[in-house]
């Protein structure tokens, strides 16, 4: 019996000896297999993030060029894309026969004017005769109505060659406004008429970036209603130009209209911002983004890839005790600039969360090796 217990002993020694070096392995292994992700302690700040809306760019003033006579076109004097200035010759329409109507015109006055002067001398003669009552009253009064009726042909015929004249000036088209050439569809021997879209000339001087807003965005501009639209017009920052490859347009710009209307089928208002353009390095038909700042004090600003997305709700994963991790549901501002969200509830400052993996490796209750 003695054997046995002292048997039974020495077996629960080794067995216990080979557990607790396992249990203690174990622990180290599970501390060791903690995966270390970058985390953040949140903390307040001034924010000034921009939102981008979609624009698309226009002249501030786009005029259609068309003739304003039908003819063959015989020379097209600019080329597509071309700058020009005010009073610049643009298309030259065949000037053959509206010449040889100025000239016909001109016959036309040349022959009236000989009328008037033969019934002026006539009305003269017979005026000296009806004085020493050698003709009658009625036989003077016919030389005067001859005369008034030449007059009258005269005047007809100078209207005529005015008009002649405009319509052979309407066969150099010139440029209303400075600005650039947009496409040109028509080229020499093409015929046109009024009707005709020669081309729309741009004056790019300043550009207009048109761009939607919605529902919320007014509402945040009015201070929900708070205020009118052309009050949050007065106070609103100067706003910036995204180009389409990215780049930052160098001159600011102001936001000058904002429509009140909302379209029921986009539940979007059209609003306008305004850019100069010295340069002429912007050009009708241009695409980007009207970025539009939003300035707050005392912010939380976190990362977007903080977060995840659950059902419209954005939550992010709040470092706990044991540096044990879980998911929290947060709210953020309207703006943001595509990298950063403002955090208006949810979080406070002092808390400390997951900026690496969420949404991928980052699991509720795991624990984690903080790496800031």
């Amino acid at each position: 019996m003695k054997v046995n217990k002292l048997c039974l002993l020495s077996l629960t020694f080794m067995t216990a000896a080979t557990i607790l070096p396992a249990c203690k392995k174990g622990d180290q292994q599970q501390q060791q297999t903690a995966p270390e992700l970058a985390v953040l302690t949140i903390g307040e700040t001034d924010s000034n993030l921009e939102t981008g809306f979609p624009t698309s760019l226009r002249g501030e003033n786009d005029i259609e060029i068309r003739p304003q006579i039908s003819g063959f076109l015989t020379k097209v004097n600019v080329e597509e894309g071309q700058k020009v200035s005010k009073g610049q010759v643009l298309f030259t329409i065949d000037q053959v026969s509206l010449q040889a109507a100025v000239d016909q015109a001109q016959a036309a006055v040349a022959v009236a004017q000989a009328n008037v002067n033969t019934a002026q001398t006539n009305a003269n003669n017979n005026k000296i005769l009806f004085d020493k009552n050698i003709i009658s009253a009625p036989a003077y009064q016919t030389s005067v109505d001859a005369l008034n009726a030449a007059k009258a042909q005269l005047n007809q015929a100078n209207a005529g060659l005015v008009n002649a004249r405009k319509n052979l000036s309407y066969s150099v088209v010139t440029a209303p406004e400075a600005g650039i050439v947009g496409k040109i569809d028509f080229r020499e021997g093409s015929l046109v008429s009024p009707s005709t879209l020669l081309t729309v000339l741009s004056n790019s001087s300043d550009m207009r970036a048109a761009f939607s807003l919605n529902e919320k965005d007014l509402l945040n501009m009015t201070d929900n209603g708070s205020r009118s639209i052309q009050e949050a017009i007065a106070k609103m920052p100067e706003v910036t130009l995204l180009l389409a490859n990215g780049e930052r347009y160098s001159h600011p710009g102001k936001i000058i209209s904002i429509s009140g209307v909302i379209d029921p089928t986009t539940g979007a208002a059209s609003a306008t911002a305004i850019f100069p353009n010295p340069d002429g390095m912007l050009r009708s038909g241009n695409t980007g983004q009207v970025l539009i700042p939003s300035v707050r004090n005392s912010a939380i600003l976190i990362p977007q890839n903080a977060t995840f997305e659950i059902q419209d709700m954005k939550f992010c994963y709040v470092v706990g005790d044991s540096n044990k991790v879980h998911s929290t549901p947060i709210q953020i501002a309207a703006e943001n600039d595509g990298k950063n969200y403002i955090v208006t509830g949810g979080l406070k400052p002092g808390d400390v969360i997951v900026t690496e993996g969420v949404g991928i490796s980052v699991k509720d209750d795991m624990i984690i090796t903080p790496k800031k």
